[in-house]
């Protein structure tokens, strides 16, 4: 199982003598710990003995789960970086699983772990595994959305919470961090807006991005590089500029797709996810691009990003360039009609 399961409250740690935390995610790894029973004190604290696994002994670990405790305490040991501990005494550790010793635990703490070893099978069926894997798309923004509401009392929707992960990235740290200062923020408002975002999350880049996008959008590809100039002296990386292109763009790209098969336009931006207040200025970029040029938006993301994962000797500055001009179309020069043409020259 996953720790996002025992943490939400879905899923409870079991009484069984060993358990294993395998993944990168280091922020699951204090409150999990906290959530198996027996392990804190009475002041909430951690309470378990806890050793280097690349410099553990296999007799001491097990000497010190036999230790019978004159309190009846439950005798527990944490081994962190379990991987070279687990290579170097995985004999007397499938041993010890198969007969573990009476009220004992023992944590293995390790990033990687694969699955077909006999000791992982062996701790599977008579132990725990919990998951620690980093969180992606829309698990990410489930989290997000229960932390915002359990430890700040707020509202998130999924769409924001994928907003800020785009402009912070994916550390769960950094990310309960920028809830916090959103929280702080909007002080007793329910919810968490995207102006709120704007404010917050990023400070000058975020602006600087959204001009940008805003202005590849309204046709003034010169003033999105001029931006994106900025973006990159300021240390922004191409890659995490382009996902926020992407993250946006990838809209009008199916907003299109929407648009083709029948559905209004607006209607048709709105089920895609584009910002409410954004809808007048994408039914214009939209229009303005004609259907056949718009059709090729996702196509377009798609190749800069498969350029920029080393598809291309092109430089990632060069790409991001090539890929506004493209996005951004001509500069409007007439006025949008009311209606769209009959021969659907047009999305909508």
């Amino acid at each position: 199982m996953h720790a996002t399961e025992i943490l939400s409250g879905k899923a409870s740690i079991e009484s069984v003598r060993v358990i294993a935390l395998v993944g990168p995610e280091r922020f699951f790894r204090l409150p999990v710990l906290k959530a198996i029973p027996g392990l804190t004190d009475d002041s909430g604290e951690l309470a378990i003995a806890r050793v280097s696994g690349p410099d553990a002994d296999i007799r001491d670990v097990l000497g010190d789960l036999r230790t019978v405790s004159m309190f009846g305490d439950q005798r527990s040991v944490l081994v962190e970086d379990a991987e070279a501990f687990i290579s170097n005494h995985r004999s007397d550790l499938e041993a010890w699983v198969e007969k573990p010793s009476p009220g004992s635990l023992l944590v293995l703490d390790l990033q990687k772990w694969t699955k077909t070893e006999r000791l992982y099978k062996r701790v599977a069926a008579s132990g725990m595994i919990i998951e620690c894997s980093q969180l992606k798309g829309a698990a990410l923004s489930r989290w997000m959305q229960q932390q915002a509401r359990d430890h700040f009392g707020k509202k998130l929707d999924s769409e924001n919470a994928s907003l800020i992960a785009s402009l912070a990235g994916e550390s769960l740290s950094l990310l309960q961090q920028e809830l916090d200062k959103l929280a702080s923020l909007v002080g007793d408002a329910e919810e968490i807006t995207r102006d709120d975002i704007a404010r917050v999350v990023g400070g000058w880049k975020t602006e600087t991005t959204w001009n940008m996008l805003n202005a590849i959008r309204d046709g003034h590809p010169a003033n999105a590089l001029a931006n994106l100039e900025k973006l990159i002296q300021g240390g922004e990386a191409p890659q995490k500029i382009l996902g926020g292109l992407v993250f946006v763009f990838r809209k009008y790209a199916e907003a299109t797709e929407r648009a083709r098969q029948g559905m209004p336009l607006r209607r048709a931006l709105q089920e895609s996810g584009v910002f409410h207040k954004e809808h007048d200025a994408g039914e214009r970029y939209l229009k303005r691009l004609g259907f056949e040029q718009a059709s090729r938006i996702l196509s377009l993301l798609m190749e800069a990003d498969r350029d920029m994962k080393g598809g291309s000797r092109v430089s990632p500055v060069l790409l991001l360039e090539r890929l506004f001009v493209r996005l951004a179309g001509s500069p409007v020069k007439y006025a949008v009609p009311a209606d769209l043409p009959a021969n659907r020259s047009q999305p909508g």
